[in-house]
């Protein structure tokens, strides 16, 4: 089984910051890709950042200037900082990657339970 745990998430006035973590575990052979999606309430999910095993990446417009993502490989780990929060960043904020449990098999996405971000005066 792959585990993901997110944390970090928390209430933050607009404009504040918070960074996210996310730590997968389990019988992971390998990861291609790990990234970050968001959902607010009555809204789709939807990408905010995504990071490649190579270190490519990728940021929704409305993250582009204000959130980085970032990788630990060695911990199976990646990181999502959100700086100048806006009301409309609110949502629960989940970890996903692209990952095998075995070497001759395909990827397949593993998503994490969740943390929730608020932003709020």
């Amino acid at each position: 089984q792959v585990q993901l745990v997110e944390s970090g998430g928390g209430l933050v006035q607009p404009g504040g910051s918070l960074k996210l973590s996310c730590a997968a575990s389990g019988n992971i052979v390998s990861i291609k890709a790990m990234g970050w999606y968001r959902q607010a309430p009555g809204k789709q999910r939807e990408l905010v950042a995504a990071i490649s095993d190579s270190g490519n990446t990728n940021y929704a417009d409305f993250a582009k200037g204000r959130f980085s993502i970032s990788r630990d490989n060695a911990k199976n780990s990646a990181y999502l900082q959100m700086n100048s929060l806006k009301p409309e960043d609110a949502g629960v904020y989940y970890c996903a990657i692209e990952g095998r449990t075995d070497a001759n098999t395909y990827y397949t996405r593993h998503w994490g339970q969740g943390t929730q971000v608020t932003v709020s005066s």
